[in-house]
């Protein structure tokens, strides 16, 4: 399967994701473990001098490797799919905003702790979705790619 054989994927996904509790549980925790990750991923150095651009107050945006990962899910969404690519590629930068103007405000020290229980809360629910609903194994065990590169593309 190629990787940008968008039906083979959807066929695939679909074949783990059939039940409409764990379809639920995923709609509701799969954005929020990307906003989440790229709440933490403010933290991290900017990628060029003089990157922060300050909007207003309580957003200040930074080329860093949020953005660097914001760039290329919005990039490779695109190229699966003119339309829906498109409207995930604005979404992925929406989170990139908002969690930017997030990050900002509360700050690393607690920052780190609402992403760590953000995390764990969504993940657990992606497990409990796949094991009791589902009653299969997570994907993760057999293409660990889909989990990172797909899944919000589907949702």
């Amino acid at each position: 399967m190629g990787l940008l054989d968008l039906e083979k994927h959807f066929a695939f996904y679909g074949a783990y994701h059939s039940n409409p509790i764990n379809i639920f549980i995923h709609m509701l925790f799969v954005w929020p473990i990307f906003f989440t990750a790229l709440v933490l991923f403010y933290f991290t150095p900017p990628l060029f001098k003089n990157s922060p651009i300050v909007l207003s107050d309580h957003i200040v945006l930074v080329f860093n490797f949020g953005f660097f990962v914001t760039v290329i899910y919005a990039l490779f969404y695109m190229s699966l799919e003119k339309k829906a690519g498109f409207l995930a590629a604005l979404l992925c930068f929406f989170c990139w905003v908002a969690s930017s103007s997030v990050a900002n405000r509360l700050g690393y020290s607690l920052a780190w702790k609402v992403v760590l229980a953000s995390q764990i809360f969504c993940w657990t629910g992606q497990f409990i979705g796949h094991g009791v609903f589902e009653v299969i194994t997570l994907i993760v065990y057999y293409r660990l790619y889909t989990l990172f590169i797909f899944l919000l593309y589907y949702i």
